[in-house]
């Protein structure tokens, strides 16, 4: 058996390995209460049977290109929708996102002469924790809206059954988004030579001209490699991960697959996974499950997130000290972030644990308008991102990567910018089910300031 490929067992059971289902005996939080469902167990035994949708090779490599971030050679950068959609698995959706995601990989490695590890939140981005279990309108409560692998928007009975059958669905959406990936990234689409070709298709604004003065360098630069005889192998095609968080640990279970070469569990859903601030209890199901697994594994950290929590978060889910298999993700909020990561980041250094550091500018900084949108002001998600770098500068610490809810489509979800979006326009183009997201200028001006920190690095 290739050693690309994990060892696919046609059932995983508590007896056959135990180590893997003791969180099922733990506290566990944001669940869907579906395991009375007519086809859970028939939804539970197709994905325990289905192939994985990445392999051990590949999760292997994402952790060595981590632990390179960990010592501060590379940058890690992890964007995608808050919460995917099934109708949104298009084409056109999927290569706008990753148009983007790759603009801002080219903006940062150019800008800040450093590899640059890419990530795309997307390929099981289905569920979302939520506050309350029901929501009520007018007078009718209904179970809350928990993404598309749960069920469904519409506030309806109807709707929102939590149904098992979802994650079914979920898996082979996953499937189809991760071959289009695999596709555009190893068929031509992510040539550099093409980097000039990248902004077809994107709406003309402030960020997108200076892309397009920056691709131009590029392809000067490459054209005088091509004059000199350089190999370009290496610049046509390049490696995509994909990541989300472990939510549904039914999920997360069924697709966990033993590696023939190792004999080690792998969470075979995706490259990266992480666990939310809502999940993160030390002795909680969600943190002893990703414990069991090979993959790099990232935590949320909130501002309430004391030194003691985050220093046994690292004894139980990187014991070994390995860099690449742990990723602090901070999500502070603007006007805390100064205050309250430097903590965080001294105490991890006096122990010398060698964990990626990423700030998340998004869910910090959510708030709501009178019209009733949730967005987020694109001031104090900028102003979070410098947060970041300055309490990084002042400690001597790296500060490894960017975590961002974003998309290729010109929405309107987040107010500000360079080219301003304001509240009149969410009437329009505010499309997410979720929380609001960067579109496509915003992120490419976010990726222009991280360039410009870590240039001075």
């Amino acid at each position: 058996m290739s050693d690309l490929f994990p060892e696919t067992t046609p059932s995983l059971t508590p007896q056959n390995l135990p180590e893997l289902d003791e969180w099922r005996n733990l506290k566990i939080d944001q669940q869907p209460t579906w395991h009375d469902h007519p086809d859970f167990k028939a939804s539970i035994n197709e994905l325990n049977s289905v192939p994985p949708l990445v392999f051990a090779g590949e999760i292997d490599r994402m952790r060595k290109n981590l632990a390179e971030v960990a010592e501060g050679r590379a940058f890690f950068l992890q964007g995608g929708d808050c919460a995917e959609t099934f109708a949104g698995a298009t084409a056109d959706r999927i290569s706008g996102r990753i148009k983007t995601l790759l603009q801002m990989a080219v903006v940062l490695t150019y800008g800040a002469s450093m590899p640059v590890v890419k990530m795309g939140r997307m390929a099981g981005q289905f569920s979302k924790p939520r506050s309350s279990d029901t929501e009520t309108r007018n007078g009718v409560t209904l179970p809350s809206f928990r993404g598309e692998m749960v069920n469904g928007f519409d506030f309806t009975e109807e709707s929102r059954v939590q149904d098992p059958k979802r994650m079914v669905q979920g898996y082979h959406t996953s499937a189809s988004t991760l071959n289009l990936a695999r596709s555009f990234t190893t068929g031509g689409f992510a040539d550099l030579r093409l980097v000039n070709q990248w902004n077809k298709g994107f709406t003309s604004n402030p960020a997108h001209a200076r892309y397009e003065s920056l691709a131009s360098e590029i392809d000067r630069a490459l054209k005088f490699m091509e004059a000199c005889g350089a190999d370009f192998d290496a610049l046509k095609t390049t490696e995509l991960y994909t990541g989300h968080e472990g939510l549904l640990l039914d999920y997360e279970r069924a697709l966990t697959r033993i590696d023939s070469r190792t004999g080690r569990p792998y969470d075979t859903s995706g490259h990266f996974i992480w666990i939310g601030e809502r999940t993160r209890g030390l002795d909680d199901a969600h943190v002893n499950f990703l414990s069991k697994v090979n993959n790099p594994i990232g935590v949320k950290l909130g501002p309430t997130t004391t030194v003691d929590e985050a220093l046994t978060l690292i004894d139980k889910l990187d014991p070994e000290r390995e860099p690449g298999r742990l990723t602090f993700i901070t999500r502070m909020g603007a006007s805390k972030i100064r205050e309250n990561l430097p903590k965080l980041v001294e105490g991890v250094q006096n122990e010398g644990a060698k964990v990626v550091w990423v700030t998340d500018p998004m869910h910090g900084n959510t708030i709501s308008v009178p019209s009733g949108y949730k967005t987020r002001k694109f001031d104090d998600v900028v102003d979070e991102v410098r947060g970041f770098f300055e309490v990084h500068e002042a400690l001597g610490s790296f500060p490894g990567g960017i975590h961002v809810e974003m998309t290729g489509d010109d929405v309107a979800e987040c107010l500000g910018g360079s080219d301003p979006i304001e509240e009149a326009a969410f009437a329009d183009r505010y499309e997410t089910l979720c929380d609001p997201r960067l579109n496509h200028q915003q992120s490419l001006e976010i990726a222009f300031l991280v360039a410009e920190y870590l240039s001075r690095r």
